[in-house]
């Protein structure tokens, strides 16, 4: 998961929705339309990884008929049919406190793999090849190799992951797919050049065969909206002749573009490079509120694709839709919903959550990850920002959308019935307009915009990405894969404004910068008279600078930039500016 994406900390009050009846119950009536031709072996897969850290944290899960029951039982009692887990090397520091986000080490994917076994369900093994979240924007290897150069690397891959697998054939565990990394699109085990990470694929893929032979292998990659992408991946590893099975894609409707493009991308991966493909992670909210004092990732305020309510229905309907799509592509395998059960512990407060969320690993991060992570996770721990998109409420009890899986061959409800999401409130109009040109770059074009790069080299250019965009669908995009690599200043200069009062507003976001020097500026004449302040955290999270009561007397000209210089956290830095813009005060 990309996180993407991961962290607000605002902590808004929350709705406490233990203390209500459970939704299941005001649910009457799951409207669900037949997936028609859906092949008895399609996998309905759920990622379940917080599973042991949820429960040590006092959740519990029941049944439609509210009985508490083993939450494998429950998902097979639905039409489950595989259970995704990650797996991290070594999540916790020296005092054996774990990192957090479940502790998901391969002890974790053993209990909960043997459970599954019980209920006839197979797991999915997600190996991330790191201590900590592994996704396109940090991908560190494991403290236990650092150090190692790409050829031993690939060695310590190869051990780790057939020494975990054994670890699970010895018990049992109903194995049925090998990832080999996790959304590998940017890097493995702290490499970036490919020519390093596909031996490293190549060592687990071959580890998977000699213990797991009838595991699928496949390998996982997400932004299938950015088009030729896949392609370009599956070149490398046709190219240097990977073994592996299933190409597997994250497709989240709010940020990854329509079912349409997934098709015509995953259909491309099948028809051209013979592989079997399937979507790896996707979700779903059922509501815009929280429920842990910790935010969420997606919420009723985020930007991005709405072509579905925040509603149990809705819920459902998105998902189906998924699967639909993807069972009607030619080697389309099956699915898997990311956490559908990541919800609160149950505190009245951020304070108590986080005990929990501190002693059980049950957050997104705890605080002793920052010996690993620090200018993420060691900054920003918290709970879980997945809780609105779980299929049960804060108490615990299924949401009717649970049933969707059950129901998709034969349909339920009326066939013709669709919620739709709200239509967009309609944003007021600025009482006065932009005097920037170009201010969030949706022509395409740098100009009249001036760049002032002291680093060069890695990637500094407008870029059409909606997702990664406040407004519209274009913004400034900076990456650097080494440290002290980035270094700019992007400005812009208006001149012939009458005498006045200004205001200067710009946005940014992005992620793995380290330590920073980054601030909005205005300069009158050539000089600098004005700086404020701004940071980057995590993906989508904004900081948005303004600088007001900028005094213009008649004749002079106005310079407006911000000036971004990152460190880098160990694999440089990325990020976007957007929404650019000065308008005279009132």
């Amino acid at each position: 998961m990309r996180k993407k994406t991961w962290i607000a900390m605002l902590l808004l009050p929350a709705l406490l929705l233990a203390v209500c009846a459970p939704l299941a119950a005001a649910e009457d009536t799951l409207h669900v339309i037949q997936v028609k031709d859906l092949p008895e072996d399609f996998i309905l897969g759920m990622d379940l990884s917080s599973l042991l850290a949820e429960e040590r944290s006092g959740v519990r899960y029941f049944d439609f008929d509210g009985r508490e029951k083993d939450l494998l039982q429950i998902m097979a009692d639905n039409g489950i049919t595989h259970i995704r887990v990650r797996v991290w090397n070594d999540p916790y520091d020296e005092q054996g406190r774990g990192f957090g986000g479940g502790n998901c080490d391969i002890g974790t994917a053993l209990e909960i793999g043997k459970r599954a076994s019980q209920f006839g369900l197979k797991l999915i093994v997600d190996f991330h090849y790191s201590d900590f979240w592994a996704d396109p924007g940090k991908y560190k290897a494991p403290r236990a190799w650092e150090g190692l150069d790409a050829s031993a690397k690939a060695q310590a891959l190869y051990a780790y992951t057939r020494e975990s697998l054994e670890t699970l054939r010895d018990a049992d565990v109903d194995v049925g797919m090998v990832q080999i990394g996790n959304e590998i699109n940017n890097g493995l085990a702290g490499e970036t050049d490919w020519n390093a990470i596909l031996p490293m694929l190549a060592a687990g893929a071959r580890a998977v065969r000699e213990v797991c032979p009838e595991a699928l292998v496949a390998v996982h990659f997400t932004e299938p909206h950015n088009r030729g992408l896949y392609s370009y991946y599956a070149d490398l590893l046709r190219d240097y002749g990977l073994d592996y099975d299933v190409f597997g894609s994250s497709y989240y409707p709010f940020w990854h573009g329509t079912l349409e493009n997934l098709s015509e991308v995953l259909t491309e991966i099948n028809r051209n490079y013979g592989k079997q493909v399937m979507v790896l992670e996707t979700s779903w909210p059922y509501t815009g509120e929280d429920t842990d004092f910790s935010g969420n990732s997606v919420n009723e305020d985020s930007w991005g694709t709405r072509d579905y309510p925040f509603t149990v229905q809705g819920q459902a309907d998105a998902v189906r839709d998924v699967i639909d799509t993807v069972a009607h592509i030619p080697g389309g395998i099956g699915i898997c919903y990311w956490e559908g059960a990541w919800i609160t512990v149950g505190g009245a407060s951020w304070e108590e959550n986080s005990a929990k969320w501190e002693e059980f690993g049950s957050g997104w991060a705890s605080s002793f990850a920052a010996v690993y992570d620090p200018d993420d996770a060691g900054r920003w721990y918290g709970g879980s920002s997945w809780d609105n998109q779980a299929f049960f409420d804060a108490s615990g009890h299924p949401l009717a959308s649970l049933r969707l899986f059950s129901l998709l061959r034969s349909g339920s409800g009326d066939q013709s019935r669709r919620e739709t999401a709200p239509a967009p409130e309609e944003q007021p109009a600025e009482d006065l307009p932009n005097l920037l040109e170009n201010g969030s770059f949706e022509s395409g074009e740098l100009s009249p915009w001036i760049l002032i790069d002291r680093c060069r080299g890695g990637e500094l250019f407008v870029e059409d990405k909606a997702v990664d965009s406040l407004e519209g669908s274009w913004h400034m995009h900076f990456w650097n894969p080494n440290r002290d690599s980035v270094d700019f200043d992007l400005e812009q200069t208006v001149e012939d404004l009458p005498e006045g009062s200004y205001v200067y507003s710009v946005s940014i976001m992005g992620g793995d910068c380290g330590e920073t020097e980054i601030f909005a500026y205005v300069k009158v004449n050539g000089e600098l008279r004005f700086t404020e302040p701004m940071r980057v955290t995590v993906w989508n999270s904004w900081d948005t600078a303004v600088i007001p009561q900028i005094a213009l007397s008649a004749g002079e000209t106005l310079t407006v930039g911000v000036s971004v210089k990152c460190q880098g956290a160990g694999n440089g830095a990325w990020g976007k500016i957007d929404c650019a813009a000065l308008r005279a005060e009132d």
